[in-house]
């Protein structure tokens, strides 16, 4: 597994989902469609995603 980042690539918002995904071998729709229906779930599903924003470091130039 690789480590965790935000892809400047393959964003939609912040590129949260999308370095999830890359984390753990997955496809990133899959982990933004599994994100959007945990939202209809009562919790604090959009703090979590804010938090993962400000916490997740953003994919570096030597990455690329």
């Amino acid at each position: 597994m690789s480590t965790l980042y935000r892809p400047t690539d393959d964003r939609v918002i912040a590129g949260v989902c999308s370095g999830i995904a890359r984390r753990f071998g997955l496809d990133p729709t899959l982990v933004r469609v599994i994100f959007v229906l945990s939202m209809l779930l009562p919790g604090p599903q959009f703090l979590i995603y804010l938090a993962a924003w400000i916490l997740i470091p953003e994919q570096s130039s030597s990455r690329i």
